[in-house]
């Protein structure tokens, strides 16, 4: 009889001696990561003892306790929302489901800094619910509630997409088993189905710490002072830049704080089907009467989340046309966002897969090793990497400085996790004998992987591909320090604009990055929603 997913200790692969091509591959990707990290400890290096006294100042701890409460805060809501999303859109009969399925990850598309602007911009005196309803004395929002919400409505689908993938590849058959045993279904659902979800869990849980640990503009429109913005400010109004490497070095050594406890919370299971025989499909949970209270919470959270900021984008590009003002739509920009970022999300997904592939399939310390390498350009400011690779590019390689490939490196150093942490999702559902299947049979390590693995983990290739360029379509730091001269994007108009306080004109290009973004996440949210994928087995 068959077995269902094993959740005991994970076994060491008997392939156990990495590939050296692997090695060097995952050597090169972690040297180019690591330029922006050397950066920082070349210009630690060069301060003195006056400069280390700024870590125990009492601004310093106070900004690490900010930092540290909005990332538990943020993540924690992210969680809150995205699971049970991902639990009703993909297991339940919920009306409407494949739609909500699309629905709920479009807040994906927005740009926190528009995000921000856009909560800002609603609220409040002179705001835009104001000027609609007439109604005084509206609240305003801002400090750290206002980061929280920005910040929580625009990362919890990093959640949602990966533990929906999650959820869709598993088994049911250890669910039947605890409902058979008399277990309630709420029982079930805590007791069997979250552990079988952990590495998905955590994987999303991850990509929103990170992210709201280097975010720069939500925190800087809310006015919540945290290390990104500290830094920020260092760099850009203080001649020496060694202060602002020593906070971005605390930074780091938050990351790989979040870093550890991912792990750990992630567990050394493995969580592919074991057994004989074929995984079957998970059928429908009906929610009775709950269906609607289900439909409704899918409801309020896309009208707060998405169509909330964007009726306020639309409604200043409104207010400008009246005004008789100019209304850009750059469709110039539009077409070298698209472009530049679909090359960062391609040479990401290259990159992440050696260290996918290390962490799911060779435990051990150069793995890990690896891994926390490769985070440590995603929780930097995209300034600091950006300054990272001026350095490196105007000292030893000054044919690439302020060139397209300078800025797509950036963006792999920026984003490789949101790449690495569904490939490592979905190797971990691969069971190991499947490789030593086709191994036996003569195929060399290769051929096994791109005949029998591959397609195995196309679905998580595809969310880290769409993830990668979602956010490279709204990075802006790194894009305006590196792009070349005259190269605009999407995001460099909109942050001109806004900054600027033109927010109609801000407005139009903010529209064309949403609805380019759009199509994607929509592509990416129906293929994950068709059952094409081969069933995982493990014999």
């Amino acid at each position: 009889m068959a077995r269902a997913a094993h959740l005991g200790p994970r076994a060491r692969p008997s392939f156990a001696r990495v590939p050296a091509g692997l090695l060097v591959w995952a050597a090169i990707v972690c040297l180019v990561m690591a330029i922006p990290l050397a950066y920082i400890l070349l210009r630690v290096a060069e301060s003195d003892a006056g400069t280390w006294d700024l870590i125990l100042r009492d601004r310093t701890v106070w900004l690490a306790l900010r930092s540290i409460g909005l990332v538990a805060a943020v993540t924690a809501g992210a969680i809150g929302l995205g699971v049970p999303l991902a639990w009703l859109t993909v297991r339940t009969d919920m009306p409407l489901r494949k739609v909500w399925a699309v629905l709920v990850a479009l807040p994906l598309v927005i740009p926190s800094y528009v995000g921000a602007f856009a909560l800002i911009s609603a609220f409040g005196p002179s705001g835009m619910l104001n000027r609609v309803t007439g109604i005084e004395g509206l609240p305003t929002i801002g400090g750290f509630a206002g980061s929280f919400a920005a910040l929580t409505l625009f990362t919890y689908p990093y959640v949602y997409l990966i533990v929906a993938a999650g959820v869709r590849g598993l088994d049911p058959s250890l669910e039947e088993a605890a409902r058979g045993l008399g277990r309630s279904r709420l029982s079930t659902f805590t007791g069997v189905t979250i552990p079988l979800l952990r590495p998905f869990i955590a994987s999303g849980g991850l990509l929103v710490a990170l992210y709201t640990l280097h975010d720069f503009g939500a925190v800087s429109l809310m006015r919540f002072p945290v290390f990104t913005q500290a830094i920020y400010l260092q760099y850009r109004g203080a001649f020496d830049r060694t202060p602002a490497a020593v906070l971005s070095l605390m930074l780091v050594c938050l990351a790989l704080v979040i870093l550890v406890m991912e792990v750990r919370a992630r567990g050394r299971a493995r969580y592919h089907r074991v057994g004989s025989g074929t995984a079957k499909i998970a059928g429908r949970i009906h929610l009775g009467p709950w269906r609607w209270a289900a439909f409704a919470a899918c409801l309020l959270i896309t009208l707060i989340a998405f169509v909330g900021p964007v009726a306020t984008i639309a409604f200043w590009l409104a207010r400008g046309a009246a005004r008789g003002g100019e209304v850009r739509l750059t469709w110039a920009a539009a077409g070298a966002s698209m472009g530049i970022s679909a090359l960062g999300a391609s040479v990401a997904l290259v990159a992440a897969l050696p260290i996918a592939l290390l962490t799911a399939r060779y435990g051990s310390k150069a793995a890990s090793f690896a891994r926390y390498v490769s985070y440590s350009g995603y929780a930097l400011p995209g300034i600091v990497v950006a300054l990272g690779f001026v350095f490196f590019a105007s000292n030893y390689a000054s044919w690439i400085y302020q060139s397209i490939p300078l800025v797509v490196l950036a963006y792999v150093v920026l984003f490789l996790p949101q790449a690495s942490e569904p490939l490592q999702s979905s190797l971990l559902q691969v069971g190991p004998r499947i490789a030593e299947a086709g191994r036996a049979l003569g195929s060399g390590r290769r051929r096994v992987f791109v005949r029998l693995e591959a397609p195995l983990i196309s679905r998580g290739a595809l969310a880290a591909w769409a993830l990668v360029f979602l956010t490279a379509m709204k990075e802006l730091p790194a894009t305006l320090l590196l792009r070349p001269t005259g190269f605009e994007t999407l995001a460099t108009r909109i942050w001109t604009g806004a900054t600027a306080g033109l927010y109609s004109k801000a407005a139009g290009p903010a529209l064309i990055l949403l609805a380019i973004c759009a199509i994607p996440l929509y592509v990416l949210a129906r293929r994950v929603e068709a059952r094409d994928l081969e069933v995982r087995v493990e014999k």
